[in-house]
């Protein structure tokens, strides 16, 4: 099939082209500074919600203005990736996301969340052009039956990234929170940001990478798009990356404020505690890209899914230590679920490779759409009716291991 040999020969040009070490490298770091941004918001959320006297729903806004740039810019985003290539498109996305950072700096001056919340809509969209150009870089970037662990290895160090971020912003933000939210506080962490995302911008025009053709013969071939959705297994998982991406960044929005009510402490000592949420999906991520070396990876995402679910229900239905310590189980059945979703939804596509993983990457404002509604439904009834929400979003992840991953649907007879 033209699939299969475009396939071919885009492993060809990937083990052809430069060296893969680099490349790995280069992806380790990419992926620990986007998971350091990324959950730093949920420092951000609880900051903000105090400083400036929001509900759940209204501080859930910094995660909304986050990931709603998926929805925006991700399917844009791939065409850029088809039209300068992998490289170019990282280097962009770093740049971007660097002038987000430096925006901090006249949001604090005005002291306006519109102004905070603009800056890190900016930052966002540098993040996105990085993982549309990363994703499919990886999966490429090698064997396609290692895809699902090769994604996961370096989304584990990119764990390293969420695992530090709850901690340094605990220490550098949380703990020097008044009654206001102050200049000082937010500009020295985000400017340093900026400074590293622009160092790591030019590093990366500087290096040699291995070279792998974006399939841009998709775009001339008629039909491309309507082609595009007849594939089953993209279809779902546009979706299951929807609900996946919602319910982690849920519960990593809320976690603070959760704990935080649950054994009546301050923000920034029940923000320690998410370090571990995302500690779990580190461990969870390096075990887990031995594991589906031998597992199938759809077995891995039920059992992962249902155990996601049962810690939930325990959560919600239990108190002190006990709750606190289930909800942040829930970060070890996170770790591999993303490779594994994203590695199923883009297998035997080929060419249209790239534009998918633009339509993946869309789905992620999944991290928008569901804390939103989850505070809503903390501030109108309770946490439980808020978890219940992001519950149904692991029981679409069971359906689509058992069924949404495959390719076309079994007939008998």
């Amino acid at each position: 099939m033209a699939v299969t040999s475009f396939d071919s020969k885009l492993q060809v040009a990937a083990a052809g082209t430069g060296t893969q070490k680099p490349a790995l490298i280069l992806l380790g770091v990419l992926y620990f500074m986007m998971g350091f941004i990324t959950c730093l918001n949920d420092t951000l959320v609880p900051f903000f919600k105090t400083g400036f006297e929001l509900n759940y729903a209204e501080s859930s806004l910094v995660q909304f203005y986050f990931f709603v740039t998926y929805a925006i810019m991700s399917v844009p985003a791939g065409r850029i990736v088809e039209r300068i290539g992998y490289k170019k498109g990282m280097v962009l996305g770093f740049a971007i996301a660097g002038l987000g950072a430096f925006l901090f700096l006249p949001a604090s001056w005005w002291h306006r969340y519109e102004l905070f919340l603009g800056a890190l809509f900016i930052l966002a969209l540098g993040i996105v052009l990085l993982q549309v150009a990363a994703n499919p870089y990886i999966t490429l970037l090698g064997k396609p039956e290692t895809a699902s662990s090769r994604l996961t290895l370096i989304q584990g160090i990119g764990s390293i990234g969420t695992t530090v971020a709850p901690l340094f912003g605990a220490h550098f933000i949380l703990s020097r929170m008044g009654t206001r939210v102050t200049g000082s506080t937010l500009t020295a962490p985000y400017l340093g940001i900026g400074l590293t995302l622009v160092l790591i911008a030019v590093a990366v025009s500087l290096l040699a990478l291995p070279r792998i053709a974006t399939g841009q013969t998709a775009r001339d071939e008629a039909g491309a798009g309507q082609r595009l959705f007849a594939f089953r297994n993209l279809k779902f998982g546009v979706i299951a990356i929807f609900m996946y991406v919602g319910a982690e960044v849920a519960i990593g929005t809320f976690l603070t404020n959760y704990i935080a009510d649950l054994l009546s402490i301050k923000e920034h000592a029940a923000n320690s505690y998410v370090a571990f949420y995302w500690g779990g999906m580190l461990a969870g991520r390096l075990m887990g890209a031995a594991l589906l070396k031998v597992v199938k990876p759809q077995q891995v995402l039920v059992v992962a899914a249902l155990t996601a679910g049962g810690f939930i229900v325990t959560s919600i239905l239990t108190s002190g230590m006990l709750a606190v310590w289930m909800m942040i189980a829930v970060g070890i059945c996170n770790s591999v679920m993303f490779a594994i979703i994203f590695s199923l939804a883009v297998k035997g596509l080929g060419s249209y490779t790239t534009r998918a993983s633009g339509l993946l990457s869309t789905a992620i404002v999944g991290g928008a759409v569901v804390p939103y509604f989850c505070g809503v439904l903390v501030d109108s009834a309770s946490w439980v009716w808020g978890f219940l929400l992001v519950l149904c979003c692991y029981l679409y992840l069971v359906f689509y291991g058992v069924s949404g991953y495959k390719a076309r649907l079994k007939t008998t007879g």
